[in-house]
């Protein structure tokens, strides 16, 4: 069963739980059940929000006048998407509040990333608290939360049981649940930022009971690098990876020593292989940022096509020091920029 509560902004004290953005819409459902699933696992309380601001419009074409709306209308209808979207969960045994907050969403989600543990949203929605998410202010969020921040897109539908959630055939064809493999896949390159998602991935991956794959692109030479000589410097390359994947693996071991660990190097262009994870992953979980492979590309050029393409739950750690990054260098080689 449920408990909820209602709140506003500016009253209760913040959230420590999982934080879900919602708006009504099938994406923030699915982001709802996510989150509700994964606060069950967790035990820990889940706050429902959504935000609005109230818009100005011109009153006339003839002037210059503005207007605008009524507040109270605007809140009581976001009032009335909170009281459908607690409803939709009611069957999981969750502390449950919800809240109506005012501002812009990502400023909103980003102030309340201060002290939760966990923001999910979905990719995109109504125009209003999660459209905004994947619009104008579409890296804010994961650049800057103060927390991981999971997007759950709506070709996960099919994973999450009977929604009632129309699925584009496309879809629903590359998210079929006896496709998903039970597995959380963790991008790295080789950055103490991946390495950062990785321990994260690792505890989520213990929490879920599965094994964690390590997952390290080495993209073609193209370009203005094409006159390399390709077979053994990319053999030499390969080595080096390789060497430096085994020690990261022998180091999340040492602080997760029950937990399968899987280290691939995989060819092809990160983010390909990026939107490729999320297709049949559980999870996939990736740094804000890094040395220009998977955790560098999330946020960079491609960072819209990751976060639109993905067909499963892509989690985004922020960068911060964990104490478990310190003895890595004692488990085997590092980036020769690190190593020195």
């Amino acid at each position: 069963m449920t408990e909820a509560t209602a709140g506003s902004a500016g009253q209760g004290a913040a959230p420590r739980g999982i934080v879900v953005g919602v708006d009504g819409s099938d994406q923030s459902i699915c982001a709802l059940v996510w989150a509700a699933e994964e606060a069950q696992r967790r035990r820990t309380p889940l706050h429902v929000v959504t935000a609005y601001t109230v818009p100005v419009f011109a009153a006339s074409s003839m002037d210059a006048g503005y207007a605008t709306l009524d507040d109270s209308v605007i809140r009581e209808g976001a009032e009335a998407v909170l009281e459908q979207a607690v409803a939709k969960i009611d069957g999981y045994n969750l502390d449950v509040d919800s809240r109506v907050e005012t501002g812009d969403a990502a400023g909103v989600l980003l102030e309340l990333s201060e002290q939760a543990e966990l923001i999910v949203v979905g990719t995109r929605g109504r125009g209003g608290f999660m459209g905004r998410l994947l619009g104008s202010v579409s890296s804010a969020v994961p650049a800057h939360a103060e927390c991981p921040t999971v997007t759950i897109p709506l070709a996960c539908a099919p994973r999450l049981g009977d929604l009632d959630i129309e699925v584009p055939r496309s879809k629903e064809q590359a998210v079929r649940p006896e496709d998903i493999e039970r597995v959380v896949v963790v991008g790295v390159d080789g950055s103490e930022q991946a390495r950062n998602a990785t321990l994260v991935a690792a505890e989520q991956a213990e929490r879920l009971g599965y094994p964690l794959k390590m997952v390290c692109a080495l993209p073609p030479f193209t370009g203005s690098l094409a006159w390399v000589p390709a077979p053994l410097d990319r053999e030499a390359l390969y080595s080096d990876i390789r060497e430096q994947l085994d020690a990261g693996v022998a180091w999340i071991k040492s602080h997760f020593p029950n937990l399968h660990v899987i280290g691939e190097v995989q060819d092809g262009s990160p983010v390909e292989l990026l939107i490729e994870a999320t297709r049949t992953a559980e999870l996939l979980v990736v740094g804000t940022r890094g040395r220009g492979g998977f955790a560098g590309m999330l946020l960079g050029s491609t960072s819209q096509g990751v976060l639109h393409h993905a067909k499963g739950p892509v989690m985004v750690v922020p960068d911060k020091h964990d104490p478990r990054l310190d003895d890595r260098r004692n488990f085997g080689p590092l980036p020769d920029a690190e190593g020195q």
